[in-house]
């Protein structure tokens, strides 16, 4: 029997906490399913557990960075958007998921992300997650553009939304 997305979220927490990481807030209300923040104290076990070679190579002194966990539900996609204050890096944590990436406002076809696997996303181009079959979690690292305005909710710039946000 499938878990509901309630039980899905407490179980999902429960297991980020038993790696290591604290959960700063969570929301189960978007659409598509819901995210948990993860506290910058626990950054470096996240990027440990998530992004250890992408972002080994870099001065992680000079970046400000911000880790989050996507839940995204079957069948619902995010909206179709881009930021102006960060890139993003998403790992497939577990599940398959379609990624659409473009560098304007036309979509291009989905490509399948299976897991274990990893995108960059850089600031300005357009992306968004489309859950397939079942449940799909996404490991997503925010790289800050600018350490003194750093983005946040409201930096997501909607060029398309199937729920009218």
């Amino acid at each position: 029997m499938a878990l509901t997305k309630a039980e899905l979220f407490s179980e999902t927490k429960s297991e980020l906490q038993s790696m290591g990481l604290r959960v700063q807030s969570e929301d189960l209300s978007r659409p598509w399913g819901g995210f948990f923040v993860i506290s910058d104290e626990s950054l470096q076990t996240f990027i440990n557990l998530f992004f250890q070679g992408e972002l080994s190579n870099k001065d992680l002194n000079d970046l400000t960075l911000s880790p989050k966990i996507l839940l995204v539900e079957p069948g619902k996609p995010l909206s179709w958007q881009y930021h102006n204050r960060r890139s993003e890096y998403w790992k497939v944590f577990r599940g398959d998921v379609h990624v659409v990436i473009s560098e304007n406002d036309s979509q291009n076809t989905p490509q399948r992300l299976q897991e274990g696997d990893i995108i960059r996303l850089e600031r300005g181009i357009r992306h968004r997650a489309i859950g397939l079959d079942d449940w799909c979690i996404i490991a997503e690292i925010w790289e800050h553009s600018d350490p003194e305005n750093p983005s946040d909710e409201n930096d997501i710039i909607r060029v398309e939304d199937d729920f009218g946000r």
